[in-house]
């Protein structure tokens, strides 16, 4: 397992911008498969956008396609996602998690990562 730290998120108005970081401790970070999901009181955590150990293969919601961006720096031990045309409906806690992988794919269930981070809270104000 790696540790993973979020960072980023806050107020924003919308139709703002924002950036999370997720950095990892940790040895072989680049070999981690990467998803951010984020959840609403009450509501399930839902995936929002995962990336593979290579970066070289992406996924979105269809919520976000268009508007987010995932991206990582495997040299910084860190993923990002990059938020852009940001909606009220996009508040919600914001969580990244990371799970070794032999092979280059995306890991699209909640249940596939076994590391997770403690979270950021992006609010997004009308």
């Amino acid at each position: 397992q790696v540790q993973l730290v979020e960072s980023g998120g806050g107020l924003v108005q919308a139709g703002g911008s924002s950036r999370l970081s997720c950095s990892a401790s940790g040895r072989a970070f680049s070999r981690y498969g990467v998803g951010w999901f984020r959840q609403i009181p009450g509501k399930e955590r839902d995936l929002v956008a995962a990336i593979s150990r290579s970066g070289g293969s992406t996924y979105y919601a269809d919520s976000v396609k268009g508007r987010f961006t995932i991206s990582r720096d495997n040299a910084k031990n860190t993923v990002y996602l990059q938020m852009n045309s940001l909606k009220p409906e996009d508040t919600a806690v914001y969580y990244c998690a990371a799970q070794f992988r032999v092979r280059d794919v995306i890991l699209h269930q909640r249940s596939e990562y076994d590391s997770w981070g403690q979270g950021t809270q992006v609010t997004v104000s009308s």
